[in-house]
């Protein structure tokens, strides 16, 4: 499948949960669900890209973990989280396969194979969000700036990415002007190109190296628990 998780299912589950699956297709910035919200459905990701994000009392958002095929959005609450601990929002638009949150907490309880494999990813879900937390505190705005765009870039196999500049200052937790300014900085030495709206990444080898190492600590760590992201 389209989906890594779902690709390393066994026979026996993925006949099980085979017929609970919907294929549906989400545009950008459509909100699967918030905060402290009953989670009814389990999104499988295949082309889309999910944020995770966390909103705060002043309206300013940061996102905290981003999915895409390599995962799954709302495993926790099958798994008895029942609700949501921060907002999921379509980062880019496209394919997800919606799974009924009944039939697969009956069949990860069923199946210690896949409530394994569940577990394992929630884990990456969560590193992902103490890494950012980390992230923020400590690195500068260029290097989190290229952190994001790369992990964007992964999960939608895409080197054209369509984000404004508000929405990466959102997701960044920092102020407009300061993602023009590093949007500026890359554009000039040509690891970017940026026009309203749109990011194409140009040198996506010199963006790695002015990134984090959160960049590859996130990667590493899905690796360890779940194996190599498949291209």
């Amino acid at each position: 499948m389209d989906n890594q998780l779902l690709s390393l299912l066994s026979p026996s589950d993925s006949k099980l949960l085979t017929p609970y699956f919907k294929p549906a297709k989400f545009e950008q910035h459509h909100v699967l669900f918030e905060a402290d919200e009953q989670i009814r459905h389990v999104y499988f990701p295949t082309s889309a890209v999910v944020s995770l994000v966390i909103t705060l009392s002043t309206g300013e958002t940061v996102e905290a973990a981003m999915v895409g095929s390599d995962g799954v959005v709302g495993a926790s609450a099958a798994l008895d989280g029942k609700v949501s601990l921060s907002r999921g929002i379509i980062q880019l638009g496209g394919e997800i396969i919606v799974c009924d949150i009944d039939a697969l907490k009956s069949t990860a309880l069923k199946s210690p194979n896949l409530l394994s494999l569940l577990i394992r990813h929630e884990q990456t879900v969560y590193a992902q969000a103490q890494q950012s937390a980390a992230c923020f505190a400590t690195h500068q705005v260029e290097a989190r700036f290229c952190r994001w765009l790369l992990r964007a870039r992964d999960l939608s196999g895409s080197d054209n990415l369509p984000f404004t500049q508000e929405y990466l200052a959102e997701m960044l937790g920092v102020r407009r002007t300061s993602v023009t300014a590093v949007a500026k900085t890359l554009q000039e030495a040509g690891l970017i190109k940026y026009a309203r709206g749109k990011i194409q990444i140009i040198d996506a080898k010199a963006m790695q190296r002015s990134t984090c190492e959160c960049y590859g600590s996130v990667k590493m760590l899905y690796e360890k628990l779940i194996g190599p992201i498949k291209k």
